[in-house]
C-alpha cells in the first residue's frame, strides 16, 4: 500500500538534435535578438567570453605575424645591402604613382557598392538589435587583446 510509483521520462538527446540542431535555434535568420532570447547577465557572458576569445586569438596571431613582416623585411634588407637582391627603384616609383592614381580615382566617387552597402546594413542593423551582446564581446576582445 505504501510502494510509490517512481516513473521517469527518458530523454533521447540523439533524437532531440537531429530534430533541433542548435546553429538552426541560434543563427535562423528569423531566430531575433538576442535580447528576446536571453536576458541581460547571459549576452554580457557570451559577449564577453566570446570577445576575450577573440581578441586573445588576435594578439597571438598579431605577434606573429608581425614578427614574419618585420623578419621578412629585416631579411630582404639584409639580401639587398650585400648585392643578392637589387631593387630598380624607378620601377617601384612608378607603381607607386600608377597605385596613388588609382586610389585617387575610386575615392572620388565616395559611394560604396550596392553589396558593400547592403553587407554594413545587416551588420548595423544586428548591432542595434543586440546592443548588449556587442558591448560584452567589444569589452571582451579588449580584455582578451590586454592579456
Amino acid at each position: 500500500a505504501g510502494a510509490k510509483d517512481d516513473t521517469f521520462n527518458v530523454l533521447d538527446l540523439a533524437e532531440y538534435t537531429k530534430n533541433r540542431p542548435w546553429w538552426r535555434k541560434i543563427f535562423a535568420p528569423s531566430s531575433g535578438s538576442s535580447a528576446e532570447k536571453y536576458n541581460v547577465a547571459t549576452q554580457l557572458v557570451i559577449g564577453g567570453v566570446t570577445g576575450w576569445c577573440t581578441g586573445f586569438i588576435f594578439q597571438k596571431v598579431g605577434k606573429l605575424a608581425a614578427t614574419a613582416v618585420g623578419g621578412g623585411f629585416f631579411l630582404l634588407q639584409v639580401a639587398n645591402h650585400t648585392g643578392y637582391i637589387k631593387v630598380d627603384w624607378n620601377l617601384v616609383q612608378r607603381d607607386m604613382n600608377k597605385a596613388k592614381q588609382q586610389l585617387k580615382f575610386h575615392s572620388s566617387g565616395n559611394k560604396m557598392p550596392p553589396e558593400v552597402k547592403s553587407r554594413v546594413d545587416e551588420v548595423i542593423i544586428f548591432l542595434k538589435k543586440n546592443v548588449i551582446l556587442t558591448g560584452g564581446f567589444a569589452g571582451g576582445f579588449l580584455l582578451g587583446m590586454a592579456s
